[in-house]
């Protein structure tokens, strides 16, 4: 993998990653595809789009279909058939999302299937294994990302860990596979909210010479101005020739925020996850498709949108099929939030390239809360 910064503006910064499967143009929004799939969304429609890298899960994925059956279809990439990169986490959010089904020790977790209840285990060993079967482009090593809000001794511990279990899967990635397998092992930078540790932890982690750098445990339901103060005050200290991957964050005016300091990546259910439940995303602010105010509204979700959703249907229409669970419906909704977020990472590549960056924020964020019922 290669990273190169081909424009500034401010902290802000345009780029290219190289990775064997597809250039990536950023800063760079990656829709999750957890299992292998973005849901709703075929490969197809992503590359026209303008996707050019996607998220697998290792912890759903390992648990089905299996790394072996992914491996022996020629990895994610022969699996389902998306030709460009693809990035896939640990499965250390799960680790926090789904605490109640497991238990973590020094060497590892120890959980139960959230599917049937059966009991597994990963090691950072164990998850490099698994990721190097599945074959991404980019995969992360196993971490603790702590709840919020924790304590500092808690935050310590789970820092240390997760530097531990960083230190293992470089040694393992070193073991198993050569210098040209095509992997790239990025570092996860934990600490909570808590600026010292996470300084500490990027200082550690370096020592170990990843190909990029992950910024984990945010967006966990910590305060903004936390997650903003974590950002303006560790963010200087990353080189400059390493991507910098801020980790499940987010909202729009979150991304365009965190790329005025200096952010390379991004990934979010988000635009998904909200498709499926009836929120759209729009220039002006969100809009609640399922709401009686659009039951006879004949107009597009927005009519300056080219995605497929706004080129030929009406917001009546789009509205019925969601309130009736039609497939179509949940389909125009993803196609929407999608092509808004991709369109949205464009036009801050622009931005920065013509170095008008503040302006393009600027600009932004007034409309996005202008409010809906101005489109």
């Amino acid at each position: 993998m290669r990273f190169e910064i081909g424009a500034r503006a401010g902290l802000a910064r345009s780029g290219i990653i190289t990775t064997p499967h597809s250039i990536i143009q950023t800063p760079v929004f990656m829709p999750v595809g957890t299992r292998g799939t973005v849901k709703a969304v075929s490969n197809e429609e992503l590359e026209s789009f303008g996707a050019e890298i996607i998220l697998g899960n290792t912890y759903h994925l390992y648990l089905r279909p299996g790394q072996e059956v992914v491996r022996a279809l020629g990895g994610l990439h022969g699996f389902t058939g998306w030709k460009k990169s693809i990035l896939t986490d640990s499965g250390g959010y799960q680790v926090f999302s789904l605490a109640t089904l497991n238990s973590i020790d020094d060497d590892g977790v120890s959980f139960q299937s959230h599917i049937d209840g059966s009991r597994h285990r990963f090691t950072a060993s164990m998850v490099i294994d698994i990721q190097a079967a599945l074959g991404a482009d980019i995969i992360m090593p196993l971490d603790v990302c702590s709840p919020y809000p924790v304590d500092e001794k808690t935050s310590f511990s789970d820092m240390t860990r997760t530097i531990k279990w960083a230190e293992e899967s470089f040694d393992r990635l070193g073991q198993i596979c050569s210098s040209d397998s095509g992997q790239s092992l990025f570092a996860i930078v934990q600490g909570s909210v808590y600026v010292d540790q996470r300084i500490s932890c990027l200082e550690q982690v370096l020592r170990l010479n990843p190909q990029g750098l992950s910024i984990g445990g945010l967006s966990v339901g910590e305060p903004k101005d936390d997650r903003m103060n974590v950002l303006v005050k560790t963010l200087p200290q990353f080189p400059e020739k390493l991507p910098r991957y801020l980790m499940g964050v987010g909202t729009p005016e979150d991304i365009v925020e965190a790329v005025e300091l200096g952010v390379d990546m991004f990934d979010c259910v988000m635009p998904t996850r909200n498709a499926r439940n009836g929120t759209l995303f729009t220039r002006f602010g969100k809009m609640i498709i399922k709401s009686a105010r659009y039951v006879e509204d004949p107009r597009p979700i927005d009519q300056e949108c080219l995605c497929p959703a706004c080129r030929g249907y009406s917001r009546a229409y789009i509205r019925h099929l969601l309130s009736v669970n039609e497939i179509l419906g949940l389909r125009l909704a993803t196609l929407h939030n999608l092509y808004f977020y991709l369109d949205m990472m464009r036009k801050i590549r622009v931005a920065i390239q013509e170095d008008n960056y503040i302006e393009f924020k600027t600009k932004f964020l007034s409309e996005i809360s202008i409010g809906v019922e101005n489109l």
